[in-house]
């Protein structure tokens, strides 16, 4: 049985998005159920083997995801021609596709998801420039600002990438636009802090999660950690 998709939640809400890269494969739906008490969104890394160094899963699995949770699917797709398969992953049960504004047609796989009905994801990784990203800001409903060189799960931190989620912000609540700004790679309960912090409100968390031995309760505390950085920020 498919489970629908849910509802993402309110925009700039703080949620952290557990990554399967680093769950178990063997027991991934096991894996799945440990976090469900403590999240809203899993995060579902898709790689080609050509636009990163690395192969992962496709819509099959993401259907498999879907008819065992109820938690929303946030796909990651790192692909040279996402274009290619974003109605498949929609078919699958994804409720959000991020593509990568380095494979370049963006404006068309903007209209593509949106026609889909699918919420829109625009990435960057963190040697581009905001000016990359900055034309579609009003368009998109998430910006993920990657915080490693995507490919690999377990990379360090990159706190580089972390400007462009600060300038995105910046010109969301100059200009009003409702906005999600995503981080990914290399985020646990202390560098979740510096994202909060230049203005991201999703955190992926892959390794910090998975792999320790309560996953529900890393979520649990790098969500908090976020809380008061936040409530650091508007006082």
């Amino acid at each position: 049985m498919t489970i629908a998709r849910v509802d993402p939640g309110e925009v700039g809400s703080l949620r952290v998005a557990p990554s399967i890269l680093s769950a178990n494969f063997t027991t991934l739906g096991a894996d799945i159920a440990t976090v469900e008490s403590a999240v809203s969104w899993l995060h579902v890394d898709v790689m080609d083997g050509h636009f990163v160094p690395n192969l992962t899963i496709g819509p099959p699995v993401v259907q498999a995801l879907r008819a065992t949770t109820s938690l929303y699917l946030d796909c990651h797709l790192m692909m040279t021609n996402p274009g290619d398969y974003l109605e498949a992953f929609r078919d699958a049960g994804a409720d959000g596709c991020t593509v990568h504004v380095e494979v370049g047609g963006t404006n068309a796989l903007i209209e593509q998801m949106r026609a889909l009905g699918l919420r829109v994801g625009l990435a960057i990784n963190p040697d581009g420039a905001f000016s990359d990203v900055e034309p579609y800001l009003d368009r998109i409903d998430l910006l993920l600002c990657m915080t490693v060189f995507p490919g690999f799960g377990g990379q360090s931190f990159l706190p580089a990438g972390l400007e462009i989620a600060r300038q995105a912000r910046a010109a969301a609540l100059a200009n009003g636009w409702e906005l999600d700004i995503e981080v990914d790679g290399g985020v646990d309960a202390t560098t979740v802090v510096a994202c909060t912090e230049a203005g991201a409100n999703v955190f992926v968390a892959g390794s910090a999660v998975f792999n320790r031995p309560d996953p529900a309760e890393a979520a649990t505390a790098i969500a908090e950690s976020a809380r008061v950085a936040r409530a650091r920020i508007e006082v």
